[in-house]
């Protein structure tokens, strides 16, 4: 992404602070010397006098763990700094750096847990840090986001210790930091080899000029043979004397509104992801060609009501508004009122554009209620209907099946699967486009786009 340094988080750092009342303990080398003068139980069978040994020796390593403590730092003298390295994106590995800065005289040695939520990481992460006098000292750890939308750190904890480590002090640091968790940038990254094919279509059509089949005007010239009649301009025709041609290019600046179902049907998992979060990801790259290609993009996502509309428009402060709203769409857990997302979009979009619907259909021998609301839209605009497929469907229905449940499976997978490619030839017959993808729907919604593209279809 080009603005991908901007969605990286702020830094955040803050004063160490005393954990708890006490906030002391041993550190593990105390009870090793410990064990070690457990030796002189040994002796001690034999002759009793060996126990003040013992006891000496124990005194010993606790006037030690004393002086160690002593020595260690003020909480007031360890400074943390928590750094993003990357934007936080769905299913996409990125690290955090956490920064020490030691102000005291002596050497610090730090073990240090981020309270890291589990849409970010399954367990709290742990980083060792030793940091030299008036020095600092860094680690990083990854981090995996498992769900989109806003994610809530807490504080960092630390044990300090000396190199002697016989004594640890407890410490607490204020760094609680929301941070938003994107779409997965990295596939839409990827999707940018399509735009080398778009700008090389919109190319091919600047230098063929290709006649009536652009809808904006550029230009006029003396009439030739094989020109349309219809292309004439009567009135430069008039003035001039002679027959005059409007030339006619391909509209560079043309409207795509993208909607996205948030209903319970989307919360599906397909490979471990849900179907939101695929629909999400193709919009993301849907809306980077098309920014790029020069047109407009809008965002519509709704579920049973309309949660996030953004308005069409270019540039790529728009992507980025575009980026921190798919960030934050989130399934609904009622069916999603597609009609009303129909009206809305009807009322507010007048021009014809080309509308890409992503959504899944309910397995009913009624016509779905999503069919009917883009049925609505085509009249005025181009709809692209994306269906977000089953895999594991299409394998049962292909099974060979051995035995009689295996049968019913089989049966019952297919006349599901025949039902959706019903309903969506139907679509294709009233002058929709319409496609079925799972794995592959990113390079799938860009392609349908660019061939409309190519095709003038708008």
């Amino acid at each position: 992404m080009s603005d991908g340094g901007l969605l990286v988080p702020d830094s955040v750092e803050g004063q160490a602070l005393r954990f708890k009342r006490i906030g002391v303990a041993f550190g593990p080398r105390f009870f090793v010397l410990l064990a070690i003068g457990l030796t002189w139980i040994g002796p001690a069978f034999f002759e009793p006098r060996f126990l003040y040994g013992l006891a000496v020796w124990d005194g010993l390593v606790f006037v030690a763990w004393a002086i160690d403590l002593w020595r260690l730092p003020a909480p007031g003298q360890i400074r943390m700094r928590r750094t993003w390295l990357a934007p936080a994106a769905l299913s996409v590995e990125s690290r955090v750096r956490l920064t020490l800065e030691n102000r005291s005289g002596v050497t610090v040695r730090a073990n240090v847990v981020d309270n890291v939520p589990h849409q970010l990481l399954v367990e709290p992460p742990t980083v060792t840090l030793l940091a030299g006098p008036h020095g600092e000292a860094d680690a990083d750890y990854p981090i995996r986001p498992r769900e989109r939308g806003e994610a809530r750190l807490g504080d960092l904890y630390l044990r300090l210790q000396s190199p002697m480590r016989l004594a640890e002090q407890w410490a607490r640091v204020p760094l609680a930091q929301t941070v938003i968790t994107y779409p997965n940038l990295d596939e839409a990254r990827r999707e940018s080899v399509f735009l080398v094919r778009s700008r090389q279509i919109d190319i091919e059509r600047r230098s063929k000029r290709l006649r009536g089949v652009g809808r904006s005007f550029e230009s006029l010239r003396e009439y030739r043979d094989g020109d349309e009649i219809r292309d004439i301009c009567w009135t430069a025709s008039a003035r001039r004397g002679k027959l005059v041609t409007r030339l006619f290019e391909i509209e560079k600046s043309q409207t795509i509104w993208i909607v996205i179902d948030t209903g319970r049907l989307m919360r599906t998992h397909v490979s471990g992801v849900t179907k939101l979060d695929r629909a999400v990801n193709a919009a993301l790259s849907l809306a980077q060609v098309a920014l790029l290609s020069g047109d407009r993009v809008g965002i519509l996502a709704y579920g049973r009501r309309i949660g996030h509309r953004l308005p069409a428009a270019r540039g790529g402060r728009h992507l980025r508004q575009i980026i921190e709203h798919l960030a934050t769409v989130e399934a609904d857990e009622w069916e999603a009122d597609h009609l009303q997302a129909a009206g809305r979009l009807w009322s507010d979009q007048k021009r014809r554009s080309l509308v890409v619907w992503m959504t899944d259909m309910a397995d009913t021998a009624m016509t779905p209620e999503v069919v009917q609301a883009a049925s609505q839209l085509m009249s005025r605009h181009l709809v692209l209907f994306v269906v977000i497929g089953q895999p594991d469907l299409a394998r049962v229905a292909l099974e060979r099946p051995e035995q009689v449940a295996g049968m019913y499976r089989s049966a019952a997978a297919q006349e599901v699967v025949h039902r959706r490619d019903v309903l969506l030839a139907r679509l294709r017959g009233r002058g929709a486009l319409a496609l079925e993808a799972s794995a592959g729907l990113s390079p799938a919604v860009v392609n349908a786009y660019l061939e409309v593209k190519q095709r003038n279809r708008l």
